[in-house]
């Protein structure tokens, strides 16, 4: 870490030479922001079989992390330049995975990763950097990279970020057009400070080319649509289409309308026998039994907004062939923190994410904003979510629930004004998972340094 800081501050210093004076020091802006993190999971029937898994026990962690965000503006000139940096650093606290007394059968823990010999690390760190160019509204970025696309998402919800390293286009010179287009050919896992290959759930071959297009279009004021290409080689190819429209009651009160449809097909390897045989699959239930992608999920949502209220309510589909499927890390690697993928739907919760084959989910989440009562920078929320018609190959019909509650609160003023704290509890009950309940306590603080 030490030496790459070193050739990071160079690089830095090389690159103000030519850009003194300009756009790149002026806009510059770095924040440090410190997570403390405590994450509490009991799976609540120890040793439970399910299928060739045992699930056991209670499981918790704790640790604190680091992480200092450098973003250089551009250059002057037609083609402005500039260079952008992410250090990590999380330290164990306490906690963490396990090993038996040979090192094998290792179980990773979700915040730390584990040493070759099978023990906890104690820290672990990590240095981004990201280049970058703009020509009038178009700008690439080569390196590391944190996407939030409906056909790729970053996952934040541990206590290091997932991070990607690629290049991505992003054009917004038409406008109320933003085009997007890249390359992502690595992953680093969230507890992790080893990057792999590509795969999706129950892959256990490599692939390092995500390639991916879109485009959000806004229509007009409240009305957007978007459709995303990706393909991530020899395993699938994958096509997203989103409508949004929001309409506007009275001053106090909206109504949300979210429409997402994905249709997801078998590439390469994995749509031959042959290809599937040597790894590149898809985990759990397939028509033809031996892990073939062929999927089509849909969702539809609406949101109502009233004051300091919050409801949404939805439905979910998805078809029987197979399981919804994005790119993750699969298998690789796992005694290193990889996998901890998240995915755009808005099943996408605390435990689950309701994408098995064949499930359909009904879902509702309330939240409030407590300013109304005279507590301001207090929120809470509440999410249930239930999934039917569950696709095994032991067969069919299985259910699973999960109920969410999330308690949030911004310091207003004093010493510790900005001061974040954050309670999020969740349980899982499922027919084809380990019943689970999960506590996770964060405080973050962001502190701006420039």
């Amino acid at each position: 870490m030490k030496n790459s800081t070193q050739w990071l501050v160079s690089l830095m210093a090389a690159c103000t030479q030519t850009a003194l004076g300009s756009g790149f020091i002026e806009d510059s802006k770095i924040d440090l922001n410190l997570r403390n993190f405590y994450f509490n999971n009991d799976n609540r029937e120890s040793q439970r079989q399910i299928g060739h898994k045992a699930y056991a026990g209670q499981h918790e962690e704790w640790g604190q992390a680091f992480i200092l965000s450098a973003n250089s503006g551009f250059t002057q000139g037609t083609v402005g330049f500039g260079l952008d940096a992410l250090g990590m650093f999380g330290m164990r606290l306490d906690g963490g995975g396990s090993a038996d007394k040979s090192g094998i059968n290792r179980t990773p823990g979700q915040l730390f990763p584990l040493d070759s010999d099978g023990s906890v690390v104690e820290n672990f760190s990590r240095l981004g950097l990201t280049a970058k160019a703009k020509v009038a509204q178009t700008e690439v970025r080569y390196g590391t990279l944190q996407p939030r696309m409906p056909i790729l998402v970053s996952n934040d919800g541990r206590l290091l970020p997932q991070t990607f390293e690629g290049t991505q286009l992003t054009s917004r010179d038409i406008d109320n057009l933003t085009l997007t287009a890249g390359l992502i050919e690595q992953v680093m896992g969230r507890s992790s400070s080893d990057h792999t290959g590509l795969a999706v759930s129950g892959g256990s071959q490599e692939s390092n080319h995500l390639w991916f297009s879109g485009a959000d279009w806004a229509i007009k004021p409240g009305l957007q649509a978007q459709y995303y290409f990706a393909n991530l080689d020899d395993y699938y190819r994958q096509h997203f289409v989103g409508l949004t429209q929001q309409w506007s009651i009275s001053d106090e009160q909206n109504l949300k309308l979210d429409l997402r449809y994905f249709r997801t097909t078998a590439d390469g390897a994995n749509a031959s026998a042959s290809g599937r045989a040597t790894g590149f699959r898809v985990n759990g239930y397939t028509e033809d039994g031996q892990g073939e992608i062929d999927n089509h999920t849909w969702s539809v949502a609406m949101t109502h907004s009233y004051g300091a209220h919050t409801l949404l309510m939805g439905y979910q589909q998805v078809s029987d062939k197979s399981a919804f499927v994005q790119a993750n890390q699969g298998s690789l690697d796992n005694d290193k923190g990889a996998g901890g993928a998240s995915v755009y739907l808005l099943t996408d919760r605390q435990l689950h994410n309701f994408t098995r084959a064949g499930e359909r989910t009904t879902f509702a989440e309330y939240s409030h904003d407590f300013a109304d009562l005279g507590l301001p920078g207090l929120k809470a929320s509440v999410a249930y979510l239930r999934g039917t018609h569950i696709q095994q190959i032991s067969g069919g019909g299985q259910q699973e629930w999960e109920r969410d509650f999330r308690l949030d609160y911004t310091l207003q003023s004093g010493l510790f004004k900005g001061v974040n704290l954050s309670w999020r509890n969740a349980s899982l009950r499922s027919q084809t998972v380990a019943n689970t309940d999960q506590n996770r306590f964060i405080t973050s603080y962001s502190i701006p340094l420039l």
